[in-house]
């Protein structure tokens, strides 16, 4: 994987050279210090990944992808944003033009402590880039050697009717903002069930998501606040750095937003609010598992399960990362596979029974 680092400290692109020389097969074949020379680097030396910062002089990171956004071909892009409210907007606004993930740019006191938090953010994205790349190149031998296999699931075969679901659990991560906005503004503004979201992001970024999908949706998308009650036709997503669920205060359904610890590394995790809504739900839910490294939602889903809920994957050409999807699919857990295009016909269905007891 040949990789360009653009980015306007001399420093920072000392450090990320270094992360990235401790992955195998990745090549630095040259550095830029501002978004009109990483263009001009880009022609000349046609990277697979460009290590993309968002704030420079001349040219900034968003209007660098807006023209590589314009090309047939173009390499990966993986942002390294800044812990602010700006850093955080522009983030998000360079998922949406297809940058392929994002890492927060260290700002610790000791170098050594910068560079490991690098190396741990960093090259995990940077591998599965590779390994998307290896299984393009090779298709027929990958589809071969990685279908995940399929294992008998324990759990008693269930007859799942989507119509009784009173709400649908969402989990999603690396390629979720893209996905989300193509998601969520399909749907009407009648929905007859509310959305609960797991994004994996830190802190200031979903508030900047949230905002953007609720001025680009039919529905009214909110970054979840503690006691907030749960109502059709809204969709809440998890605060990035806190954990999200769903209680039964008063009567009424509520959000609960607490500082419990991560799960698989995750905060905020699938698998917490997945475990809240097979509890307060019951077999009355729809759980759905979209794009995204890891298995973070497949234990979630196995409980959501048992209970009778119907679970839903989505297919892997439409994924950005086909991780937590297939890890659900290859638990037996997944009811339907579908087609990112098709994910809102599935929420559509959800509520149209009409009102039943809760269990």
């Amino acid at each position: 994987m040949r990789v360009l680092i653009v980015d306007d400290s001399t420093l920072f692109r000392k450090v990320v050279r270094d992360t990235l020389a401790e992955c195998p097969g990745v090549e630095v074949v040259g550095v830029a210090s501002d978004g009109k020379h990483a263009l001009e680097k880009i022609e000349q030396f046609h990277p697979d990944l460009v290590t993309l910062d968002v704030e420079m002089p001349i040219l900034n990171g968003i209007e660098v992808l807006r023209q590589l956004h314009m090309r047939p071909v173009k390499p990966d892009v993986i942002m390294l944003s800044a812990m602010t409210d700006h850093g955080a907007l522009a983030t998000t606004q360079a998922l949406r033009l297809g940058a392929f993930d994002f890492v927060l740019k260290p700002n610790h006191s000791k170098l050594e402590d910068s560079c490991n938090q690098l190396r741990n953010d960093l090259l995990p994205k940077v591998k599965v880039l590779q390994e998307r790349r290896h299984k393009q190149a090779f298709p027929e031998t990958n589809r071969i050697e990685a279908a995940p296999p399929i294992h008998p699931t324990s759990i008693a075969p269930t007859v799942v009717d989507p119509s009784k679901a009173k709400v649908v659990g969402i989990g999603v991560s690396t390629g979720g903002p893209a996905a989300l906005s193509q998601l969520l503004p399909k749907l009407p503004a009648n929905l007859p069930v509310p959305l609960l979201i797991v994004q994996h992001m830190p802190p200031m970024f979903t508030k900047s998501l949230a905002n953007d999908l609720d001025r680009a949706s039919n529905i009214s998308v909110h970054e979840a606040t503690d006691g907030q009650v749960v109502q059709p036709g809204n969709a809440y997503l998890a605060p990035g750095g806190k954990q999200m669920k769903v209680v039964v205060h008063d009567g009424q359904k509520k959000i609960q937003i607490t500082d419990d610890p991560a799960e698989r590394s995750c905060k905020p995790s699938v698998d917490y609010l997945f475990r809240s809504i097979a509890h307060v739900y019951g077999g009355e839910a729809m759980a759905m598992v979209m794009t995204g490294m890891g298995d973070d939602g497949t234990m979630g889903s196995r409980l959501m399960k048992r209970n009778g809920c119907m679970v839903v994957a989505q297919e892997e050409k439409s994924c950005v990362v086909f991780g937590m999807p297939r890890q659900v699919i290859a638990a037996g857990l997944a009811d339907k596979v579908v087609p990112l295009d098709q994910l809102h016909e599935i929420i559509q269905t959800a509520g149209v029974r009409g009102v039943t007891r809760c269990r």
